[in-house]
């Protein structure tokens, strides 16, 4: 299996597991088109990836941009949706809830706008990959809000299955990935953080934002998979 002449489109493409899907999909024979909401990580991706990719700044959040982004690209056999926002920690009775809403505006409302405009785009054998996250089965003492949104994703994902098909829609459920979000981490706390998330798995190990990138290409190359979510998570949940 390949994805030789086909069209990939990969929004949150320009860090982290998005980034790291594009150059696997471009190994694989595609042409990626990238989104991101900044120009300078846009440039700074589009700088290491070969030249079958491009890139669009869109603004998730926003479905005019959305939609524009489509129009740009056209006919297409993939959509990756990898974006998503912080999370916010506080204790919800301490969170305005305008605030708590704009926690789904990229992850959960920009994932919804994505399949919206991309799918009168996708060719009949195309497929539609989002990400959710380990959180949504196994939360964290302070990120109910997190784990409702990564289940929604989820549960958005079989549903566009059923109404999208033959066009198959799936899920990643990424456990700890070591991603460029914890660089903002101070490196004493971030080794911590990383050795905590380590030892609750079975392979005592993080995973490597290639790794999500080996699942999503094997959800764009098989087309005998759809309606389902793929844990990669080094055993966590079994422990």
């Amino acid at each position: 299996m390949s994805l030789a002449d086909q069209r990939v489109v990969i929004i949150g493409g320009s860090s982290g597991m998005g980034l790291a899907t594009a150059h696997a999909a471009a190994a694989a024979g595609a042409s990626v088109t990238i989104a991101s909401s900044t120009r300078q990580r846009l440039d700074a991706a589009l700088a290491e990836l070969p030249d079958t990719c491009d890139g669009f700044v869109t603004d998730a959040r926003d479905e005019a941009d959305v939609a524009a982004l489509f129009d740009r690209v056209g006919t297409l056999d993939h959509l990756v949706f990898t974006a998503g926002a912080g999370l916010d920690q506080r204790p919800l009775r301490d969170l305005p809830l305008d605030q708590a809403r704009h926690l789904f505006d990229v992850g959960f409302w920009g994932a919804v706008a994505a399949v919206k405009h991309a799918a009168p785009r996708l060719r009949p054998s195309g497929s539609i990959v989002l990400t959710s996250g380990i959180i949504g089965v196994r939360p964290a003492p302070g990120a109910a809000l997190a784990a409702g949104g990564a289940a929604a994703i989820e549960g958005l994902a079989r549903g566009l299955a059923v109404d999208l098909a033959p066009v198959r829609v799936n899920a990643v459920r990424p456990g700890p990935i070591h991603t460029p979000m914890w660089d903002g981490v101070p490196q004493p706390h971030r080794d911590a953080m990383a050795a905590a998330f380590a030892e609750r798995t079975l392979l005592k190990a993080v995973g490597e934002a290639a790794q999500i990138a080996a699942t999503n290409v094997y959800l764009m190359e098989n087309g005998f998979v759809t309606g389902t979510v793929l844990t990669v998570d080094g055993g966590l949940l079994l422990t």
